[in-house]
Formats: C-alpha cells, sequence, structure tokens
C-alpha cells in the first residue's frame, strides 16, 4: 500500500513531502526514542512519534522510512519540515495518540 492510501484511509494530514506519498508502506514503527528507531525500524515503515525536533529526519533518512507520522496534533518548527522535503520524506500529523493511530494502521496493513 502506498503512503497515499495510508494518509487518505486515516485522514491524516500532510505537512510535508506531499510528492512523496508514493512511497511503499511495508509496516509501522511506533517509537520515541532516536536510538530505537535506529536500531529497530526497518525500510519502508510509517514511523509513528511525538518527536519534533530536527534529529528525527535524520534518523528517518538513514532508516528510509516511508513516513513520519506525529501523533496528538504535534507540528514541528519550519526547519524541520525544510529538512523532510530536503531529504525526501513525508511527514504527517493526527489528533490521535500514538496507541490509537497505530492501532488502525496495523489493521490498515492487514487487510
Amino acid at each position: 500500500m502506498q503512503t497515499k492510501n495510508v494518509v487518505q484511509q486515516l485522514s491524516l494530514q500532510v505537512l510535508a513531502g506531499a510528492q512523496f506519498l508514493d512511497k511503499e508502506v511495508t509496516g509501522g514503527y511506533c517509537s520515541d526514542l532516536l536510538s530505537d528507531v535506529m536500531g529497530n525500524a526497518c525500510e519502508g515503515e510509517i514511523w509513528i512519534t511525538l518527536q519534533t525536533h530536527k534529529n528525527i529526519m535524520a534518523v528517518a533518512a538513514l532508516k528510509e522510512v516511508a513516513a513520519i507520522l506525529l501523533v496528538k496534533g504535534l507540528r514541528p518548527a519550519a526547519e524541520v519540515l525544510t529538512l523532510a522535503e530536503e531529504e525526501g520524506i513525508a511527514v504527517l500529523s493526527t489528533n490521535q495518540s500514538a496507541f490509537e493511530v497505530a492501532g488502525k494502521l496495523y489493521q490498515l496493513l492487514r487487510e
């Protein structure tokens, strides 16, 4: 399933990288600890987090995630969104909690 389909099905907001929504989503990874994501996230996953600082872009690029999904309506600074465009990674947002959106993503990818 492409990222754009996930965005549509889960009613997510695209904050940056709308042109990168054609990436295939292979799963999801939910963590707020950058070292955990670096060690365990896989290419093509949507990374679900509440972290909004610029270091998330370095980790996302390193792991080649399909997108970063920010929870609880959180928004990063403009410089983070600029980095997202430069790195080719979509930044998405939802007002839902990590628990809620992770469950919905899991169900969607299993259909």
